[in-house]
């Protein structure tokens, strides 16, 4: 009995340390076999069509739960998110063109942009200092209910995760689901033919939005990621400051 206690907190301990993990970018994560896409440049957002999405404002429409999607999305509860990072639509100024994605670490903010001076904001986690990155890319690929592949140092910094670890097509790693770190969806940046190893994911761990605490990707609610990824196709431009 004493040992199965052992394991069940060790367990524990380990999935914590997921939660916090973010996808902590590795290089066999670019090898791993995306859905179809079609390569296409970013197409204009409009800000008439965010506002047709969802009811403006409405919490229960944004963050309920989710049921339609291969597995269950629990819905986000008021007291785990700061309202300032909140999903809202903006006044953004800008220069770049619209679908470009702006991401302000510092700030803990991604901006979506959209024509007529507008901007759909999200809320986001990002890395501890450290582990950050900053620099222009574009989406390579997307998918959904991504694999994680954790690099060879983090198993060497933190052993007891590979009890969680299966072998998969690409190597050592957890299959997407609602135990993954990078959550529903799962953005890849690139820098022409090179992998950041930089990704816009979803999280396991709401209590993380407006954080630096994650091993160094931009995390957002599943249910912001998931809207996220359905306005931004391959071959988006992204600014990380």
């Amino acid at each position: 009995m004493l040992a199965n206690r052992r394991a069940v907190l060790s367990g524990a301990s380990a999935f914590a340390v997921l939660g916090l993990a973010g996808c902590n970018a590795s290089r066999e994560a670019s090898t791993v076999q995306i859905a179809a896409a079609s390569p296409v440049g970013p197409q204009p957002a409009s800000a008439a069509d965010a506002v047709d999405s969802y009811s403006p404002g409405s919490f229960s429409a944004m963050y309920g739960p989710i049921k339609d999607e291969p597995f269950p999305i629990p819905g986000v509860r008021r007291s785990d998110v700061d309202p300032a990072f909140l999903r809202k639509l903006i006044d953004y100024p800008t220069s770049e063109s619209a679908g470009t994605i702006v991401v302000d670490p510092h700030h803990h903010y991604l901006y979506h942009v959209m024509d007529g001076g507008k901007a759909m904001r999200y809320g986001v986690g990002v890395g501890r200092a450290g582990f950050a990155w900053s620099g222009v890319a574009k989406i390579h690929n997307k998918q959904r209910w991504p694999d994680w592949y954790p690099p060879q140092d983090m198993f060497e910094r933190q052993p007891d995760i590979k009890k969680l670890m299966s072998h998969l097509q690409s190597g050592l790693g957890m299959p997407g689901g609602p135990n993954n770190p990078l959550g529903a969806r799962a953005m890849y940046l690139w820098q022409g033919e090179k992998d950041t190893l930089y990704r816009i994911h979803g999280t396991t761990e709401p209590r993380s939005i407006g954080k630096s605490m994650s091993s160094g990707c931009i995390r957002m609610l599943d249910q912001d990621v998931i809207d996220l990824y359905g306005r931004t196709p391959v071959g988006t431009k992204v600014i990380v400051l």
